[in-house]
């Protein structure tokens, strides 16, 4: 790749797509739009702000803040400004956010909203010197320390700096640290993940060879910037051209899909699994008629989209029956989601293949591929000429893959980060002689296709010897419509069991409709004949597990896992440690 650096690319897509949309973001009720020019002139104002606050080459700032069009500026300023970001994912708390602040030594933090503002006073409260930038001028600031985003940037005129940035821009290299990304940590503190230009060069080559995306693009950001899957993706968006449109709240990602109907995005399955719950939840209450309607119409867009992909001719009648079925059926799936996609990806977790399988029927790929923050995140994909179903792909261009005796995943190449921050012990340890240690267990199908089984330290080992991927069986039960959460349990144990979380709004609605009396919540998951719905839809989700893998016994939960109760991480993993020593006495009372 011609560039050196991230600051280069945008400088010459900001050149090159100047009077066209970058970017869309919300304000209020209304949609507002940003050109590539006005959206360059921001970052370079930035920019500029960022040196005449002092801010050295090689600093690191941070951003605590939920996704937002100012989230982009700022990051892109940093790297013109020849700094690096530190994104804080916007739930943590003020403790999670502290410890990043003390590992990665910020001094300049931008700030989202009123929750991250106080957490970060409190820590300069505390004793830490810091100078805060709140991109919310509506909530009230301290001016001994802080101040508003729009003022701070316009403090100064980028022509004041203009040598100095040409100066930084020119001394960046690939192999300098673009962003420091910490690791949403499922056992102890994060670690600060060191990646390049060269690393998301690495990843833009990738994608360019498998997929089709240009300026005609458009795509939605609801994922947390802070996670690396979706910064890689807005990376690339910026890349081609295309138009990026920022969603703060991704509880509205549904109503937004439909309201703006993007082309191509990245997602975590927890969308298509609800989409695919909702879906199949209705067809239990459709008329007869209705269900044989959807059943054919899912196997006519499976016959039709194989011979599609395949370049196969499709003969008349198929052609006939699609088109009607279509009509009927196929499309208002497609609706949900904003209409039809070059592709949608999914990452961060499995996708179960019913689901993959569901979604292609009804004229919707979703590529899903397997990465980490330590590799950019890309290791595999499915690409839109080369997929398998129930695996994450095939390994990406200038990439090794290898499985170890223990069955663990090793990759080497370009996307493989430059290591840990101020943890040279700890990167020395999970890259040794190039390959990198995921941590993950898997396996190659005779293709060459990757399949996921577990974390290594998240494996099961029965009382009885068994060896079991709790993923697996979460991934199958957690599909459900009328479940939210799912936990299996089962180390040192003599048989599986689950704590498990109900959809609540859906449970609630089903029990008036059984007229099924509750004060609350605890009062509902109590009732026998709730325990015996349970009883069944787990079962009936549990028929592709061997007889050992099976939740024998389970424990409806009357709240959730959340990130304040450290039971998940703000990228949804769950914390297995944490839950098992929480809930010790629900668990012990299921032996």
């Amino acid at each position: 790749m011609k560039y050196e650096h991230m600051g280069q690319v945008i400088t010459e897509k900001v050149r090159e797509y100047a009077q066209q949309t970058a970017l869309r973001f919300k304000e209020g009720q209304a949609w507002k739009a940003l050109t590539y020019a006005e959206f360059g002139k921001k970052i370079n104002g930035l920019a500029a702000a960022l040196i005449h606050a002092g801010v050295g080459k090689g600093d690191n700032v941070g951003i605590y803040s939920a996704n937002r069009y100012e989230w982009a500026v700022t990051d892109y300023a940093c790297i013109l400004a020849g700094a690096v970001s530190v994104p804080i994912y916007s739930t943590n708390t003020k403790e999670q956010a502290r410890f990043i602040i003390e590992n990665a030594g910020i001094e300049l933090i931008f700030v989202g909203n009123d929750f991250q503002y106080q957490n970060v006073a409190a820590v300069v409260s505390e004793g830490m010197p810091l100078k805060v930038i709140s991109y919310d001028d509506r909530i009230s600031v301290d001016p001994a320390f802080a101040l508003y985003f729009k003022d701070f940037a316009a403090q100064q005129n980028p022509s004041d700096v203009k040598d100095e940035l040409q100066k930084r821009g020119a001394a960046i290299r690939k192999n300098d640290t673009t962003t420091i990304i910490y690791t949403s940590g499922t056992t102890g503190n994060p670690k600060g993940v060191m990646l390049t230009h060269g690393n998301l060069f690495h990843q833009f080559e990738a994608l360019d060879t498998h997929f089709n995306v240009s300026h005609k693009d458009t795509s939605l950001c609801f994922l947390p910037l802070s996670h690396v899957y979706e910064r890689m993706w807005s990376y690339y968006v910026y890349f081609k051209g295309a138009v990026h449109t920022y969603l703060e709240d991704p509880k509205k990602v549904i109503e937004t899909l439909q309201e703006i109907r993007p082309t191509a995005m990245v997602s975590v399955p927890r969308l298509y699994e609800k989409i695919y719950a909702t879906v199949m939840n209705r067809q239990e209450t459709a008329s007869y008629l209705k269900k044989v309607l959807f059943k054919q119409a899912l196997k006519t867009g499976e016959d039709y989209y194989t011979r599609l992909r395949k370049n196969q001719p499709i003969p008349l009648g198929l052609r006939l029956k699609h088109g009607l079925y279509d009509k009927l059926v196929l499309s208002k799936v497609r609706d949900i989601v904003g209409g039809d996609k070059n592709f949608f990806s999914a990452g961060g977790a499995p996708l179960e293949k019913t689901i993959e399988e569901f979604f292609f029927a009804c004229g919707l790929l979703i590529c899903q591929g397997y990465g980490l923050t330590e590799t950019s995140p890309m290791i595999t994909c499915n690409t839109p000429a080369c997929f398998r179903f129930g695996t994450v792909g095939k390994p990406v261009p200038n990439c090794e893959v290898r499985i170890t005796d223990s069955g663990e995943i090793e990759v080497k190449g370009g996307q493989v980060m430059k290591g840990y921050y101020n943890n040279p012990e700890k990167t020395a340890e999970e890259i040794r002689d190039g390959w990198f240690k995921t941590g993950d267990v898997g396996e190659f199908d005779e293709d060459g296709f990757l399949k996921i089984t577990d974390r290594i330290k998240d494996l099961i080992i029965t009382s009885g010897g068994k060896n079991i991927a709790p993923l697996h069986i979460e991934t199958l039960v957690g599909k459900d419509f009328f479940i939210d959460q799912v936990v299996a349990i089962g180390e040192r144990k003599q048989f599986i069991s689950a704590l498990i979380v109900p959809s609540f709004e859906a449970l609630e609605t089903w029990a008036r409709k059984k007229n099924i009396p509750f004060a609350s919540r605890e009062e509902l998951i109590q009732h026998p004949e709730v325990i015996r719905f349970y009883r069944k839809r787990i079962d009936f989700h549990s028929k592709k597990l061997a007889q050992y893998e099976t939740i024998k016994k389970f424990t409806l939960l009357p709240k959730p896992f959340t990130v304040d109760g450290e039971e998940i991480t703000p990228t949804m993993k769950l914390k297995r440690k944490t839950i098992n020593g929480k809930y010790q006495h629900l668990i012990d009372a299921m032996y």
